[in-house]
Parts: structure tokens; C-alpha cells; sequence
């Protein structure tokens, strides 16, 4: 699991003309949840995440207080694009958790950080939207997270990489039915064979 948290003075997110919700001081937390996460990534990022020191203190003393030592507001938006992996400069997105998985997932990850904190203060997006993020970020501060490495699952891997195959494969050019007839040697006693101009077109197209 991954998150990129940014301190933010004020920061809101919208569906199209439609504003889902807002915050004033506090963080704003895009996350992107890995098909190899488990309930205890989970809980290792809202801890992280509740805790992390990037506010002052009373004295003004830097990086020494948390979103819950502030009492700030939180803004979670669902981010599958941070478990992207870069094939030349193609985003490949195979590591990322599928989304009919991940709502839940994700659902279970804001109602810990509502359990740890307080409800009234944990904002989300619309998750599997199209959302504009408006974020006005303070310093600027931004700090990557990631959950510790779970233990390699080489089968399951190799399944991914499988999935990943099949789906570049339908991408490829398909001949049409009318292409592949073509290419079928016709007898010449064949009475449909023709070399007219119907044998010159092609509705070859791209799937």
C-alpha cells in the first residue's frame, strides 16, 4: 500500500460540478492499494498515516505534532495510480488491486481511521469516479508512505503476469472474417471466386 499525505491548508474534491467534500488545516491522503495488501497493511497505514509529525507545535517548534495532536481534518481519495509500473513509458497497472476488491478494501480503510480518530473529521471522494482534487499544500510538504513489503507470492505473480498477457494480446490486430476468407485458397471451379474490385477491400479494423 502506498500514500502520498500532503499538509494542506484547505483542500476539497468534486465529481463533476458537484463539490463531495472539503477540509480546512489538516492532510490531504491519496492512496493506492496493492492486490498483495492485507488487513495488516492496513492498519500499519492509518497509524502511520494518524501519526505522522508535520504540523508545529504551540512554541512553533517544526515536525513536532500530528493531525490528531492538532485535531485537523483528514481527506482520503482512492489513487490506484500510485501502484503504477512503468513498462518504457507505458503506465502498467497490473499491481493494483482490482476495483470490485479494492472499494471494499478501501471502505475498510477509512472506517479504521474513523475508529482511531474521530468520524466527523475523515473525508473521502467518490471512490471509482472521475474527481478533480483542489489542494492547496502548506510549506509545501509532501511525505511518501509505504507499507512494509509483504513476503513474495511467486505464484501469485506469475498469475498477474499471465492476466497482463492476455490482456495485451486481445489489444492486437485481429483479422476480420472477411480478411481471413480472403486468404482461404478458391477453386477455380469456384463459382464465387472473383478477382473483381470486392476482392481488393478490406474491413480489416482495429478491435
Amino acid at each position: 500500500m502506498k500514500a502520498i499525505i500532503q499538509r494542506v491548508t484547505r483542500a476539497s474534491v468534486s465529481v463533476g460540478e458537484e463539490q463531495i467534500s472539503s477540509i480546512g488545516r489538516g492532510i490531504c491522503v491519496l492512496l493506492g492499494i496493492s492486490v498483495e495488501d492485507t488487513q495488516k497493511e492496513l492498519e500499519h497505514m492509518v497509524r502511520k498515516i494518524l501519526n505522522l509529525r508535520v504540523f508545529e507545535d504551540e512554541s512553533g517548534k517544526h515536525w513536532s505534532k500530528s493531525v490528531m495532536d492538532k485535531q485537523y481534518e483528514v481527506l482520503c481519495v482512492s489513487q490506484f495510480t500510485l501502484q503504477c509500473i512503468l513498462k518504457g513509458n507505458k503506465p502498467d497497472y497490473h499491481m493494483a488491486m482490482p476495483s470490485d476488491q479494492a472499494e471494499s478494501f478501501y471502505n475498510s480503510f477509512l472506517e479504521h481511521l474513523r475508529k482511531t480518530y474521530k468520524p466527523e473529521f475523515i473525508k473521502d471522494g467518490k471512490f471509482g469516479e472521475y474527481m478533480q482534487v483542489h489542494i492547496q499544500n502548506d510549506g509545501p510538504v509532501t511525505i511518501e508512505l509505504e507499507s512494509p513489503a509483504a513476503p513474495v507470492d511467486s505464484k501469485q505473480l506469475a498469475k498477474l503476469e499471465k492476466q497482463q498477457q492476455r490482456k495485451e494480446k486481445t489489444r492486437m490486430k485481429v483479422p476480420s472474417e472477411s480478411s481471413r476468407e480472403r486468404n482461404v485458397p478458391r477453386s477455380k471451379n469456384d463459382p464465387s471466386a472473383s478477382s473483381g474490385a470486392e476482392g481488393d477491400v478490406s474491413s480489416e479494423r482495429e478491435p
